[in-house]
């Protein structure tokens, strides 16, 4: 299978990369994809020549920042991070609706096709909300929102979860959202993508015990979305 993904390297060390994972990447190989499928621990490892430690999780169709660890001690030290909720993280996301600030807590399923369930915790607050001219069904004038997300927990399809569950579908969501609207959008506007983005990262860095932030910018087709249905 042919790799057409450019992984932009933010920071790297001896013991960690950091990199601005593109839409539609696999994190790590999985059952549910070719065996000749391109994934970002591989391909950072073919780039760097080592081997790449995954610790902490982000959806194939989810892009943003992401922190890898290139030896199991690192590994061991960032995950210990992510469990203790010492990492900062933010995302940004195109939701249907408006829906404030404030905080979703209710628990979301822990895997595709699993009835169990763990509390999760996630804040929001919309940056900008706009009117669109898209009509269907009982709904008119659909309200696209621009919305900060900070997660406390990790859960599978967290932030997903917790905005379909009350309503507020994420743009692209093809598993848990809106699929009227998704397609809509697509004809109107030629993008088709989850629009969830992992836009900063703050840790410790294990090694020299300083804290690290990086950003990446929100991609061109949130902005995209919301101007052309405004």
């Amino acid at each position: 299978m042919e790799n057409n993904f450019e992984i932009p390297i933010l920071y790297q060390d001896k013991q960690i990369i950091v990199v601005d994972k593109p839409f539609g990447l696999a994190v790590h190989k999985n059952d549910f994809m070719p065996h000749d499928a391109p994934y970002l621990t591989k391909l950072l490892g073919d780039v760097t020549g080592k081997w790449i430690y995954n610790v902490h999780r982000l959806d194939a169709k989810t892009s943003g920042v992401m922190v890898l660890a290139l030896s199991p001690e690192m590994a061991k030290e960032l995950t210990l991070q992510f469990e203790r909720k010492e990492v900062a993280k933010k995302y940004i996301a195109v939701v249907q609706g408006t829906p404030g600030e404030g905080t979703f807590s209710e628990k979301v399923l822990v895997k595709k096709k699993s009835k169990f369930k763990k509390p999760a915790v996630t804040h929001y607050k919309t940056i900008r909300s706009i009117e669109t001219d898209i009509s269907y069904k009982e709904k008119s004038n659909i309200v696209l929102s621009l919305v900060e997300i900070t997660p406390e927990t990790g859960r599978w399809h967290q932030i997903r979860q917790h905005f379909a569950k009350n309503r507020f579908d994420i743009v692209g969501d093809s598993h848990h959202g809106d699929f009227t609207l998704n397609k809509i959008l697509t004809e109107k506007t030629g993008i088709n993508r989850l629009l969830l983005h992992a836009s900063s990262l703050e840790f410790t860095h294990p090694e020299t015990q300083t804290r690290k932030a990086f950003v990446s910018p929100v991609p061109p087709e949130f902005e995209k979305v919301m101007d052309s249905c405004g």
